[in-house]
């Protein structure tokens, strides 16, 4: 325990000081006091407990001036996550078939769903999972759609991930990453907002906003450019990972159009580029982007104060309204 304001027990000798001097009284000199000797002194043999309550009180009074405390140190291990906003094509170009490691094929949906999953939750291998991440899932054809809002709730996030389907109606068929960019991008910076508005523990910890895009196709739809959603996500401090997943025989070192933009946007925001043809090399690439962007863990110290004037306080109250009803009832003396 400690005392915060000790100068305030310097009114203690002091009080003591003024309490003796008081101690002289008026009073009748008389031959012998043994005539008395027999009588029965009543109430006055009481009569001391008021006064000495009274000085307690005014002790007790003192001692809550001077303000003791007591202090507590404690140590909090606390997981930085990162906010990621996944966004992946559902366009009809992604019923096209792609290898997994033992030869056979399966859509370029199913494969993309399959690692997403594996992304979130880990294989324990080369993907640890992202159980302290925030994330969210955005899908795009001719339209961008919120499927999971930013969510800690992953078990239900991968539920949304496994049902996802192409996009099989012609008129709402195109691919419009420009469009999820910027909704990826502005809900990063709602969140920015909303950890400034509230005390929560887990949106403090997030330390990094990310934008993992996979798509096979060139923007062809929606209302945004991808150099100008790229724009808002740097602006907003969002890096943005773009995947392209094509042919075999497409993935070389030359890039076409469309890869060039997806490699100038991921440039432009501080992330990386990539492209994939298979299961084994789009493992790879979540692979790197999960070493890149790997969440730490801290170690806060807190101090934690409690103020303990209250307990004398109440005491002195206490004693002094209690010499006061035995001064007025019980005690009463009359002049």
């Amino acid at each position: 325990m400690s005392i915060s304001a000790p100068w305030f027990l310097i009114l203690t000798p002091l009080f003591w000081f003024l309490l003796r001097r008081k101690r002289k009284r008026s009073a009748l000199t008389v031959a012998s006091t043994q005539q008395w000797g027999h009588a029965d002194h009543g109430k006055a043999k009481y009569l001391w407990i008021p006064v000495a309550m009274r000085h307690a009180s005014i002790f007790l009074f003192i001692i809550a001036l001077s303000r003791p405390q007591t202090q507590s140190n404690f140590s909090q291990d606390v997981n930085e996550g990162i906010a990621i906003q996944l966004l992946v094509d559902v366009s009809s170009s992604m019923d096209m078939r792609a290898y997994r490691h033992d030869g056979t094929t399966i859509t370029r949906m199913e494969l993309a769903k399959e690692m997403v999953e594996t992304f979130i939750e880990g294989d324990g291998e080369e993907l640890a999972g992202r159980p302290n991440d925030l994330i969210g899932l955005i899908t795009f054809a001719r339209y961008a759609d919120t499927r999971s809002p930013l969510t800690f709730g992953h078990q239900a996030l991968l539920q949304i991930v496994r049902s996802l389907d192409i996009q099989e109606r012609p008129n709402e068929d195109g691919t419009a990453y420009g469009d999820a960019l910027a909704i990826a991008a502005a809900r990063l910076q709602k969140l920015e907002e909303l950890k400034h508005q509230q005390s929560d523990d887990e949106l403090n910890a997030i330390t990094s906003k990310v934008i993992i895009l996979l798509t096979d196709g060139e923007n062809n739809s929606g209302a945004h450019l991808p150099l100008e959603a790229a724009g808002l996500a740097k602006s907003w401090a969002c890096k943005i990972y773009c995947i392209s997943l094509g042919d075999h025989q497409e993935t070389t070192p030359t890039l076409n159009a469309a890869e060039q933009t997806l490699e100038h946007i991921s440039t432009a925001t501080g992330g990386i580029f990539r492209q994939a043809h298979d299961l084994a090399s789009l493992r790879a690439v979540y692979a790197e982007i999960d070493q890149l962007e790997t969440a730490q863990m801290t170690t806060r110290d807190h101090e934690r104060i409690s103020e303990l004037f209250w307990i004398p306080l109440s005491l002195g109250l206490l004693s002094l309204t209690l010499a006061l009803v035995l001064e007025a009832t019980i005690l009463r003396v009359v002049p």
